[in-house]
C-alpha cells in the first residue's frame, strides 16, 4: 500500500489516521471480511469477519464507529505481537550461585539472518558490576547451570 494522508470514507473502504479498513468478499464462505492495514505496511494487522447488510447479500457499510473500533482492535493486536517478539528476544534470570552470590543474567537475541547470535550479560546483583558478557548461540538455554558455566568458561 502506498503511504498517503488522504482521507477516504467509502462504504467498503475507509482510510483515516494512518489506517485503512477494506471490506472484501470472504473467499472461505458466503460472507464478508474486513482487513485493517496501517498505511505503509504490506500486510494487514487484522483480518476478521464483517457483517452482512440488510439485504443479506452485500456488506454493511463502514461507518465512523466501526472504523474506530477496528483501529483500536488492530492497534491492540500489533501491541501484543510486539510484546511477544520482545519476550522472545529478551530473557532475564536471577539466581544464587553455590557460594551465595546473586547473579542477574540478561539474554538478548539478535535478529540477524546472516549472523544469528545472542548476547549474554551477567551482573552481580549486589554490586551491579559486570561479571561476564559475550556472544552465545541464539538458542542458548537460560538456566542457572548454563549461566554458571558461561561465567566460568565464557562458552555458551
Amino acid at each position: 500500500m502506498e503511504p498517503t494522508d488522504a482521507e477516504i470514507t467509502e462504504p467498503t473502504r475507509w482510510q483515516k489516521d494512518r489506517w485503512i479498513a477494506q471490506v472484501m468478499k470472504n473467499e472461505d464462505d458466503e460472507g464478508w471480511a474486513v482487513a485493517m492495514t496501517r498505511v505503509g505496511d504490506s500486510e494487514p494487522a487484522l483480518v476478521g469477519p464483517w457483517t452482512m447488510g440488510r439485504d443479506k447479500r452485500n456488506p454493511k457499510p463502514l461507518d465512523a464507529s466501526a472504523f474506530a473500533t477496528l483501529v483500536k482492535t488492530a492497534t491492540e493486536v500489533l501491541r501484543r505481537h510486539e510484546e511477544a517478539l520482545r519476550a522472545r528476544l529478551h530473557k532475564t534470570l536471577t539466581f544464587a550461585t553455590a557460594e551465595g552470590q546473586r547473579l542477574c543474567a540478561d539474554l538478548d537475541v539478535a535478529m540477524d539472518d546472516d549472523d544469528p547470535h545472542a548476547i549474554l550479560s551477567v551482573t552481580d546483583e549486589a554490586t551491579s558490576e559486570s561479571v561476564r558478557r559475550g556472544r552465545v548461540r541464539p538458542d542458548f538455554k537460560l538456566s542457572a547451570s548454563t549461566v554458571a558455566r558461561f561465567v566460568r568458561t565464557g562458552e555458551g
